[in-house]
């Protein structure tokens, strides 16, 4: 049996998931915007910050996402703003397909990270995903595009949005083009922390 699709995004109150420029991705609205994580024992494990950090129900969130992902599908734009930012052992610890246009070799990392690049679309980046993954999740990484694709084509079993106390004014709308008219959502579990709140919605076809 395979494993769910997802996707999990931090969300400011007005439905922005990120700056609408690569040179905003890492600035001071996106640190606002996932500011509940840096805190997290998790976050700070998997980014070989040291020791300590905080523990509680945000804290599981984060590590439970991890453990049931095990490969990742994300987009061009996302890989670009990452592939200089993320450290040599990169977060993700699981093959990561990345959507592009162009042909590259794949791409190893220290820890378990591989980016192999798919320029045949979506559902083939899905189908090696999951083959990857086994009978664990696939998680759709980003950004805004990626996930927008892969939910007009129906291919979203769940996701969770962690809605944070920010408001960004303009950038990527989570939702933006989304085909409402084929997409439906049940909700599955509202939780809330000091910093912010998980909502996790199942989707169905309408």
């Amino acid at each position: 049996m395979t494993g769910k699709v997802f996707f999990s995004v931090s969300m400011s109150l007005d439905g922005f998931i990120a700056p609408g420029s690569t040179e905003e991705l890492m600035g001071q609205q996106w640190m606002e915007l996932q500011q509940w994580a840096f805190p997290l024992r998790f976050f700070r494990e998997n980014l070989k910050l040291g020791d300590g950090g905080e523990e509680g129900r945000d804290n599981d969130i984060a590590r439970e996402t991890f453990e049931r992902t095990g490969a990742s599908v994300m987009g061009r734009r996302m890989f670009d703003a990452g592939e200089h930012a993320w450290p040599e052992e990169a977060p993700f610890h699981t093959p990561v397909f990345v959507l592009t246009h162009e042909r590259r070799d794949p791409w190893e990392r220290l820890g378990g990270t591989t980016f192999h690049f798919v320029d045949d679309g979506i559902r083939a980046a899905l189908d090696q995903a999951r083959e990857a993954a086994g009978d664990r999740d696939v998680r759709i990484a980003g950004g805004g595009a990626a996930i927008l694709e892969y939910v007009n084509a129906g291919l979203v079993d769940e996701f969770t949005i962690a809605l944070s106390p920010v408001l960004f004014g303009s950038g990527i709308r989570l939702f933006e083009g989304v085909d409402a008219a084929r997409v439906a959502l049940e909700p599955v579990r509202a939780e809330t922390s000091p910093r912010v709140t998980h909502l996790t919605y199942a989707v169905r076809e309408r």
